[in-house]
């Protein structure tokens, strides 16, 4: 049995909690935490099950890496702690673990990734013999592996392109809709997640990604960016009110140019609520949906809706992103120490997993 780590229980990590016990390969032997409330608290009640795991949770990271685990599934945030998260998966990596995150989003594409990035790893490999794997849901799965499986079904392609439709409210991370994402600001307000070149920084290695598998040179990688107000205030369900006038709805693309036209294209359409702006994308039910879209002969369109706690979309979508990391670990695990993208680990059967949810 491989031991595993599972470094934070956030929405990511409570997903993690439940992947790895449902591995057959993994065996989960810690859980490290942040918050000091949830210091010694069982990681079947922290992982959203109904029965106890015998694993209390930890604030002890030092004692938990000496004791040598095989994989760590690094679930806390990189989003708004990018250097934090880094120094921590270093230090894993350091201490000869294969890491699995989706938590630093330069590293998708590990091969461009810039070098204050890359560079720590590297070094953290080349001293401890770990390994490094970095991917997601979208980015991730839903940009990568997903879009180039189905190109394949097709004789001639034209574009690619991948959206995630979503209604926002949904997620369980106010700070980052209504202040990275900018949902229910005023319309001078400027996201963070919006400033030009940062779709790109986020999304543009998925799209070098795709290019590299399919074999083409892209001419450039150009943003386009659209925002809607609400018409009226609403109300959201998990995040309260939202007035009439603010941001309500995000619609951009990253796209990869080829000959001069956008052949590889990473598409959102977000909404704080399904009112605001009707008329773009909506998923066919409910509150979320990936779609790839491959434009050629034949036309391929395919949508993926996942939910999970409670037939939510957007644990739907974590549990995915989860489920492709701690999917891979034990290939990590027998491959060699190293940095590694979407395009070196296979995306595998569910092997000896079939029947055994209890």
């Amino acid at each position: 049995m491989i031991s595993t780590v599972v470094w934070g229980t956030g929405n990511v990590g409570r997903a993690a909690i439940r992947a790895v016990e449902a591995h057959p390969r993994l065996k989960l032997d810690s859980v490290l935490v942040s918050n000091p409330a949830k210091v010694g608290r069982d990681a079947g009640e922290l992982g959203g099950l109904d029965h106890e795991l015998g694993v209390a949770a930890t604030d002890d990271i030092a004692a938990v890496l000496e004791a040598g685990p095989d994989a760590v599934v690094y679930a806390a945030s990189g989003d708004v702690r990018p250097d934090e998260a880094l120094a921590d998966i270093a230090r894993a990596v350091r201490a000869g673990a294969v890491v699995v995150t989706p938590a630093l989003y330069p590293l998708y594409d590990q091969r461009n990734a810039p070098p204050e990035f890359r560079d720590p790893v590297l070094a953290a490999v080349a001293e401890g013999g770990g390994s490094l794997f970095v991917s997601g849901v979208d980015p991730g799965w839903g940009n990568d592996v997903l879009p180039l499986l189905i190109s394949g079904l097709g004789s001639e392609v034209d574009a690619i392109r991948c959206q995630e439709i979503f209604d926002y409210s949904t997620y369980e991370q106010p700070d980052s809709v209504r202040y990275l994402v900018g949902m229910g600001q005023p319309m001078d307000y400027q996201p963070p997640m919006l400033i030009e070149s940062v779709p790109t920084m986020v999304w543009g290695g998925q799209v070098r990604l795709m290019a590299r598998a399919l074999g083409v040179e892209l001419d450039g990688i150009r943003e386009t960016l659209e925002r809607r107000p609400l018409e009226t205030t609403v109300t959201t369900r998990t995040m309260g009110e939202f007035e009439a006038g603010t941001q309500g709805a995000v619609r951009f693309e990253v796209q990869g140019i080829v000959g001069g036209e956008p052949r590889i294209v990473i598409e959102h359409v977000t909404r704080i609520h399904p009112s605001c702006a009707p008329d773009w994308p909506v998923p066919p039910d409910g509150s979320g949906a990936h779609r790839v879209v491959i434009e050629g002969r034949p036309r391929i369109e395919v949508t993926v809706e996942a939910s999970d706690e409670g037939e939510n979309r957007s644990a739907g979508g974590n549990a995915t992103a989860v489920g492709r990391l701690v999917g891979a670990i034990d290939w990590l695990v027998e491959a060699e120490p190293g940095l590694y993208d979407a395009l070196d680990v296979p995306l595998r059967p569910a092997i000896g997993k079939l029947g055994r949810r209890k």
